[in-house]
């Protein structure tokens, strides 16, 4: 089969690689689609994500959909033919976090893509990927495979917001309006948000994000003051979402979120210590909570793009040819045009 096949930063090359081999409960898919995520963006451009360094050639990818093409002989709910999104994590159900419920902090997890253990684990820009049976969901025929391909980025921003608690009749800030903040956006207006907030420094995505709900956009890159002046105004946010993955966010979000709020922090900070005004989170009592990759809401993710709940094919801004797999990171880098760039399998 081809796969895309990293060796650092900048180097993605085609190659050929042999086809999984099945297991009794395996399920072999042929791969169609691909969302281009943000970490694999830092692994193309950066050769590492945060921690995480490319250390042996990686195939990225854990935003994928595609067709059954074969099953083990334990496999009784699919069959070949049928359409599934894939769960990109595996993990062991016996460590604490599993035993708690908590799958995505489980310490012998198989995630797609990543380059946070050695050997990596390699991820789903191939043709043919080889997952377990609990993995797949399966959706109805018609469904856009470019579309579902999204269902794991929407599960981290569920995930987000469940970890934000009750948003009902909030006001929330979301400080970052790439791929997952417009996702969070979404999530925290399902979740009943009275009035949301994002913030960026580019035009095209504020404008993305008041299409998709947003109350307000402010560009901070233009107008660095109008969110204090904004928060002033009202004595803060309740709830703030950090999706930028840049330490000058966090510290806005600690600034404008009032005494006793909650901030959930969703982007990854660049390596190494980060200037953190931590002491105001000691003085305003705030509650800081990470959200890493996402627990128990894939189905829901799935569920909601398949009913129509979520729509997320604004997100959608092109669908490139697995044979321009370079162009595709390189246009999925180019955030003043595009948000979510899906490749073609």
């Amino acid at each position: 089969m081809k796969a895309c096949v990293l060796y650092g930063a900048g180097d993605l090359r085609l190659e050929e690689r042999s086809t999984p081999s099945l297991g009794e409960h395996d399920v072999k898919v042929h791969v169609r689609a691909g969302g281009i995520c943000g970490s694999d963006l830092h692994y193309f451009s950066q050769g590492r994500v945060g921690d995480f360094v490319i250390r042996e050639p990686l195939i990225p990818g854990h935003e994928v959909a595609g067709e059954v093409e074969a099953v083990g002989s334990g496999v009784a709910g699919l069959q070949p033919g049928d359409k599934v999104a894939i769960h990109p994590g595996r993990s062991c159900g016996r460590c604490r976090p599993c035993r708690e419920g908590r799958p995505n902090l489980c310490q012998a997890v198989f995630y797609m893509g990543s380059a946070s253990k050695f050997p990596h684990m390699q991820g789903g820009f191939c043709q043919f990927i080889v997952a377990d049976e609990t993995q797949c969901h399966k959706v109805a025929k018609d469904i856009d495979l470019a579309l579902l391909a999204l269902a794991e980025p929407l599960s981290v921003a569920l995930h987000a917001a469940n970890r934000a608690g009750n948003l009902m009749g909030k006001r929330v800030l979301i400080t970052g309006a790439g791929p997952i903040g417009q996702l969070v956006l979404m999530a925290a207006r399902r979740g009943g948000a009275a009035e949301v907030t994002v913030t960026d420094l580019l035009d095209s995505s504020l404008t993305t994000a008041r299409k998709l709900g947003a109350h307000d956009t402010v560009n901070i890159a233009t107008s660095p003051d109008a969110l204090d002046e904004k928060t002033a105004s009202f004595g803060g946010f309740d709830v703030a979402f950090e999706v930028s993955g840049a330490a000058p966010a966090l510290n806005s979000a600690i600034t404008s979120v009032h005494p006793g709020g909650t901030i959930v922090q969703v982007g990854s900070l660049p390596a190494g210590p980060s200037p953190i005004i931590a002491n105001r989170i000691m003085a305003k009592e705030l509650d800081l909570r990470g959200a890493f990759r996402f627990g128990n809401v894939f189905a829901d993710a799935v569920a909601c793009i398949e009913k129509g709940v979520i729509d997320v094919a604004p997100l959608r801004t092109a669908v490139v040819p697995m044979a321009k797999a370079k162009e595709a990171f390189e246009m999925a880098g180019d955030r003043r045009n595009h948000l979510k760039v899906v490749i073609e399998f």
